[in-house]
């Protein structure tokens, strides 16, 4: 059985603290949102997956409560900075399984200002989830006191430009296009643009990554109405979107045999999604229009464009700074502005992701509109670790 997205909806992502609400007040809105889009009430919705990481076990119930108390089934779900995505998967899985004909995806986030520590609980090294992530690390470049993800990222960053000659500019031209795309973007928690050389002048995280190509921390919702195609023709509902294909892989022993931050940042397991989808859908990247991917450090771009083989294996770097992925090249990468300028609240990313690219394929982008845009693809992925691909096709 066939899974369409039939209606999503997102809060504007902002700095935490600066404005006041409740992750429950920014769930009614995203999750407000997607219904009215969709046309369809919450007592139409027979089951929900709720993402987050930051909120204690049944938040998704209080969420979800601002929606309705119709005593349908509410799973609460957390995978770190794919929990989104993990939510939309799950929503899908239901569907196509015949569990049921409609399902609301949710995610959100309230966090605290500055940056994440060990893992999605800040907690210490010895007991997080990912010590053995950061014990790849740490063996190969040790420890620092910088903020940890910026670093293991960074060192991957370090790894690909001593491997295969990407500079800090390449780099820093991941983020000077995310920045510059999010201008256009109402739902952005920023939408200032700088150049390269801005990039490079702000302050150094983790070198070589500065300021500008780190995502921050935010808060919001996103929300998106997964449907059958007999529930839709039921209800008449138009501008779906067909989720043609979706995988999700975690980690193998290539994640940590190398002991190259490369691998153990995730480059192994969006390759397998990808792989996977391409499979099942019987489309390739050639195939796609639009993408939203994963650039929760700038360095995380490059190594998504070699694992959805966008380009070889080195070449990325040299990709961002043809026009490849921008208005006008082969792909429009995050057109929305990333994760580095839109911002990133973990348990909405995934779904976020996904009100744009339904957004871009009904053409109903505004200004950031890619032209003609049939096929989109998203990639959500987090350390721990789990990689979600979708792909996404107008229905029609």
């Amino acid at each position: 059985m066939k899974a369409y997205v039939a209606g999503v909806g997102m809060t504007k992502f902002e700095k935490p603290e600066s404005r006041d609400w409740q992750y429950w007040d920014m769930v009614r809105e995203a999750g407000g949102s997607a219904l009215a889009d969709a046309g369809i009430t919450y007592g139409e919705v027979e089951q929900v997956p709720v993402g987050y990481c930051f909120q204690p076990s049944t938040a998704g119930q209080r969420a979800a409560y601002e929606l309705g108390l119709t005593g349908v089934p509410v799973y609460n779900v957390n995978n770190n900075c794919a929990t989104g995505a993990t939510a939309l998967m799950l929503a899908r899985q239901l569907v196509e399984g015949g569990a049921a004909d409609c399902v609301l995806a949710l995610g959100f986030e309230k966090m605290k200002r500055g940056a994440l520590g060990s893992g999605a609980d800040g907690g210490d090294f010895s007991t997080s989830p990912v010590a053995r992530h950061y014990g790849i690390m740490a063996a190969r470049h040790g420890f620092e006191m910088t903020p940890p993800t910026a670093q293991i990222f960074g060192d991957a960053a370090r790894e690909h430009m001593e491997r295969y000659g990407t500079t800090e500019a390449q780099l820093a031209a991941v983020a000077a296009k995310n920045h510059r795309h999010s201008a256009d973007n109402p739902y952005a928690q920023f939408q200032d643009v700088y150049d390269v050389a801005g990039i490079l002048a702000a302050r150094t995280v983790h070198r070589p990554l500065t300021k500008l190509q780190c995502s921050p921390t935010s808060d919001g919702a996103a929300a998106a109405v997964v449907v059958s195609e007999r529930f839709a023709e039921r209800r008449g509902l138009t501008g779906l979107v067909e989720i043609v294909a979706q995988a999700m892989t975690t980690d193998t022993g290539e994640s940590f045999a190398s002991g190259s931050c490369i691998d153990v940042v995730g480059q192994p397991m969006s390759r397998a999604a990808a792989r996977q989808v391409y499979d099942r859908a019987g489309l390739g990247i050639e195939d796609v229009d639009v993408v939203e991917l994963h650039d929760c450090f700038s360095v995380n771009e490059l190594l998504t464009y070699e694992a959805l083989g966008m380009c070889a294996v080195g070449e990325s770097g040299k990709l961002v700074e043809s026009g490849a992925t921008t208005y006008g090249g082969r792909w429009v990468v995050n057109p929305s502005g990333g994760l580095i300028s839109k911002g990133h609240p973990l348990g909405a990313t995934g779904l976020a992701q996904t009100a744009e690219l339904v957004w871009q394929l009904r053409g109903a982008a505004g200004d950031r509109q890619v032209p003609g845009a049939r096929v989109g693809l998203a990639h959500n992925i987090g350390l721990g670790g789990a990689a979600v691909v979708t792909l996404f096709r107008r229905a029609g």
